[in-house]
């Protein structure tokens, strides 16, 4: 079976286009990148050079009927707009987090892509990697038993990262919708949706002062939440706890804590930021955790790996596992803890997602998806 690449522009040429193009462009052959957009031309210039992708406008991007896929790379604050006009124009969508800033935006695209039976995914894809996906083995082959309670902390020094990414100063880039998303979308890969939350937000210290040589001394404002605490209820029955602080100090590496609690064990996950890193356990009875062998692929970083297992669900006929379902729930989660900490009440959720299958397991020296191209098999 002759599988056709998927043909894939970008929209958005910051800093993180660099790790998408760096993966979509040596190790998935069902992806084809084209072409580039950036309102600063500096910028597509610089991955025209690096690799070998042609610079285009926006418009260029819509009309171009070969054009299946369009990776947006923007601001936040930027999606609901951009993506709009893309699915408007028929093109299926890959998005980085968050999908948008508001929840009603987001329901709008959601609507839009459904209408026009048009793919929408979204980041993190790092659920989709070998720690994650090794965790949810874990967890699946019952080893911990009845997954009671998890928890997730992790902090960041918004003194650091507001200067250096302004985004994370306005809204949609707080540490919650920036950062926290990676562990929500880990946590609802594994233990599925969530029901009910409950929340407190705060924004601490709000004015700040530039100390960059550009613009030194000058007053600037946070414009989102730095501290968000939560209690999730999963549908499972699962009850987890959230705190993530921007307040506080980063590490090189980050050391965020993803811990789940089970009747026969204790897991201990990575990094939700990263596709690979060591799995934990300790059983009943013992004393010290042991390290799981990584029981699937993708144990380096792959961002853009999300796009490629949704370019092979479009050529299959399937759902894709990053999908817009999951994302738009991840999303309600984190907005939900806002809510309940503006009204000191627990937040309903409203939208569901259905748990997709995890990915098969090995080939780690082969990507899956390469390996079946070559078999000519169809998953």
């Amino acid at each position: 079976m002759k599988i056709q690449p998927v043909k894939v522009a970008l929209v958005g040429c910051g800093g993180i286009s660099n790790a998408y193009l760096g993966t979509m462009k040596s190790k998935f052959k069902i992806l084809d990148v084209v072409g580039g957009y950036d309102r600063n031309p500096d910028k597509v210039k610089d991955k025209v050079e690096k690799f070998g992708i042609k610079a285009m406008t926006f418009e260029e991007i819509l009309a171009d009927d070969s054009i299946e896929i369009v990776v947006n790379l923007t601001a936040p604050t930027g999606h609901y707009g951009v993506i709009k006009k893309l699915l408007e124009a028929g093109k299926n969508v890959y998005t980085e987090k968050v999908m948008t800033v508001e929840l009603e935006h987001a329901a709008e695209l959601v609507k839009i892509a459904n209408e026009k039976n048009l793919y929408l995914g979204a980041a993190p894809d790092t659920f989709l990697g070998a720690a994650a996906q090794t965790a949810r083995y874990v967890v699946e082959s019952g080893m911990i038993g009845e997954v009671t309670s998890c928890v997730s902390i992790l902090t960041r020094d918004s003194e650091i990262f507001s200067r250096a990414f302004p985004f994370t100063a306005r809204p949609g880039g707080g540490i919650g919708f920036d950062v926290g998303i990676y562990s929500i979308t880990a946590l609802l890969s594994i233990l599925g949706p969530v029901k009910e939350v409950s929340g407190v937000t705060r924004m601490r210290n709000p004015e700040r002062k530039n100390f960059a040589l550009e613009n030194f001394g000058e007053p600037f404002q946070i414009e989102c939440e730095n501290l968000m605490a939560g209690t999730l209820q999963f549908e499972s029955g699962t009850v987890g706890n959230v705190l993530f602080d921007a307040n506080s100090i980063f590490t090189v590496p980050e050391r965020p804590v993803l811990t789940l609690h089970g009747t026969m064990g204790v897991m201990y996950m990575a990094d939700p930021d990263h596709f690979g890193g060591e799995v934990k356990v300790i059983l009943k009875g013992g004393n010290e955790p042991f390290a799981m062998q990584q029981s699937h692929a993708f144990t380096e970083e792959y961002r853009g790996l999300g796009v490629a297992e949704m370019a092979w669900s479009m050529r299959l006929g399937r759902k894709n596992r990053a999908n817009k379902e999951m994302a738009y729930h991840a999303l309600e989660v984190l907005h939900r803890i806002v809510q309940s900490s503006e009204t000191g009440v627990n937040q309903k959720l409203e939208s569901t997602f259905e748990k997709m299958p995890p990915i098969p397991r090995g080939y780690s020296g082969q990507t899956y998806f390469e390996f079946m191209e070559e078999m000519g098999i169809a998953q």
